[in-house]
């Protein structure tokens, strides 16, 4: 893929995330949730391409950062973390959910998955260049 086709993976995975904090300020929280997960997904494989050239073809968070923590090495600390797991996996599992399964999420939980992918999934992985 070409730098044209990276920026267009970024830009669209930057959508997703404006388009999350939208859908939160107006309750859909599933969308929302959904949202957070399509930008994650989308700004690994973007970095994944720009540092190697391509992506695995895996809607997997964890796959997508063991991939890139193959070039970048503080993102495996980043999954080592019990925490930050459950957060990864929980966004994982809203992929999954949102297409085959009658799961809602509330609000508390849609601004804990939105705080854990604002202050802690989206500085780390800006970091990597």
């Amino acid at each position: 893929m070409s730098l044209e086709d990276a920026e267009v993976i970024r830009r669209r995975a930057e959508a997703f995330l404006a388009n999350a904090q939208h859908l939160i300020e107006i309750n859909e929280w599933d969308l929302a949730v959904f949202n957070l997960e399509q930008y994650c997904q989308l700004i690994l494989k973007y970095k994944l391409l720009i540092k190697s050239g391509s992506y695995p073809r895996t809607y997997s968070l964890r796959g997508l950062i063991r991939e890139l923590a193959k070039i970048s090495p503080s993102l495996q600390t980043f999954i080592d973390d019990e925490a930050n797991l459950h957060y990864i996996a929980r966004l994982e599992e809203a992929y999954i959910a949102s297409r085959y399964f009658p799961y809602s999420y509330e609000e508390k939980e849609t601004r804990s998955l939105q705080k854990f992918v604002i202050e802690k999934f989206k500085p780390l992985v800006d970091e990597i260049l």
